[in-house]
């Protein structure tokens, strides 16, 4: 790692006071890219959270990819305190991966849906319907990472990738979803539930 290597380069050549604030940003970066065990939820049907963080908006809307189609909107806000590392929200198969480039606005803003860089996922269920994962840069992140590829076989509960630094996830489903959070919740990727298919 970078930060150790100049922590240890600072220290042996005598600037102790900068080896020690390079350390504590060493320590906060270990930290910040923690990737703990998580606990599913046994429920067959049930929605699991891709990210940690605080459900900022739910809405309603359709998407100009998907013509005729319209989904229930979750936008999670991710501060650089939570964990980043994003988990998938239900089985299928990964039928698309769409990386845009973009700006890095503060990604607690409506505008960064359509104008930050952002990944998107999109996962046909067994059912044959559809859900998407869209992971978006924020003020601070300047790179998104996606572990999965086109035509695999995914699990509730992998994990799908990481956003570095503060940043969005929005979790599209179909518009028939119960769901089970509200604005203002707080969230836990592979862990809360953000709803039932029905």
């Amino acid at each position: 790692m970078i930060t150790a290597a100049a922590t240890a380069m600072a220290y042996f050549t005598g600037f102790p006071g900068l080896a020690f604030f390079l350390l504590l940003l060493t320590l906060f970066v270990l930290w910040f890219f923690r990737n703990p065990e998580r606990t599913m939820p046994d429920q067959p049907r049930g929605i699991i959270s891709p990210a940690d963080g605080r459900v900022i908006r739910i809405e309603e809307v359709a998407r100009e990819d998907r013509p005729g189609l319209s989904f229930l909107k979750i936008s999670i806000f991710m501060n650089v305190f939570n964990v980043h590392v994003n988990r998938i929200p239900f089985s299928g198969v990964v039928q698309e991966i769409r990386y845009k480039e973009g700006k890095f606005l503060s990604a607690n803003l409506d505008k960064a849906s359509a104008l930050n860089e952002r990944n998107t996922v999109l996962i046909r269920m067994e059912d044959g319907r559809e859900i998407m994962t869209v992971q978006i840069a924020g003020l601070i992140a300047r790179r998104i990472v996606c572990w999965l590829q086109v035509g695999m076989q995914v699990n509730k509960g992998d994990r799908l990738g990481l956003i570095r630094f503060g940043s969005r996830v929005e979790l599209f489903l179909p518009p028939d979803t119960v769901l089970r959070v509200k604005e203002g919740d707080k969230v836990k990727a592979g862990e809360t539930p953000i709803g039932e298919l029905t």
